[in-house]
């Protein structure tokens, strides 16, 4: 029932037909109704049509979550110190001769194709790999046309290209045959040239 502020008994339910005063009810205000936002632009809607972009809020078809982005490889290209000593330490004719760089920054290629080639551009010989290692600094080691990286069902290999310095993997010394696929997982390093390696990563 209402009351009055000062007390007195009245029997109107808005102001006190005694003193005037507007009069207060024990029961609480009605509580806000939560706040929608538009699936399209994020604004609060109030409604089935939102004031800002016009989006319908019963349409299924905009307001449904974009499907997810597919997985994407790279390969990551890095002057690989440990792989460098592993090399010097086989010796070779021209070991001694050979440096590790001073300085070599972290390249990342995307693999955006089936086949992806490995080497050094070569304009006389129209050698353009899609992996170009040409320096500075550059790996002496690379030959133009060095390796290919190849998808198949999903899964990628590494072919060497009957390169003249071979191809290895992770922490072994002996290279991959020539033109034969050689299966790699996440995570897998190629080492070619001197001191090159490709860490294949699925981002």
């Amino acid at each position: 029932m209402p009351t009055c502020p000062a007390g007195h008994d009245t029997t109107t339910d808005d102001y006190c037909d005694v003193c005037g005063a507007p009069l207060t009810t024990d029961e609480p205000p009605p509580a806000a109704p939560p706040t929608t936002l538009c699936a399209s632009c994020g604004t609060p809607q109030v409604g089935r049509f939102c004031e800002e972009c016009g989006h319908d809020s019963l349409d299924t078809a905009t307001s449904a979550p974009p499907p997810a982005s597919p997985a994407t490889w790279h390969a990551v290209v890095t002057a690989d110190r440990a792989y460098f000593d592993r090399v010097v330490a086989a010796g070779g004719p021209d070991a001694d001769a050979m440096e590790f760089p001073l300085y070599c920054p972290e390249r990342r290629f995307v693999l955006h194709d089936d086949r992806i080639t490995i080497g050094r551009r070569s304009r006389s010989r129209g050698i353009f790999p899609d992996i170009d290692l040409t320096g500075p600094p550059e790996d002496p080691g690379v030959s133009a046309s060095h390796a290919l990286l190849l998808r198949t069902a999903g899964r990628w290999s590494v072919v060497d290209l009957n390169s003249t310095n071979g191809t290895t993997t992770n922490d072994t010394t002996t290279p991959v045959p020539p033109n034969t696929p050689h299966p790699l997982s996440d995570g897998d390093r190629v080492h070619l040239g001197a001191w090159t390696t490709l860490t294949i990563r699925l981002a």
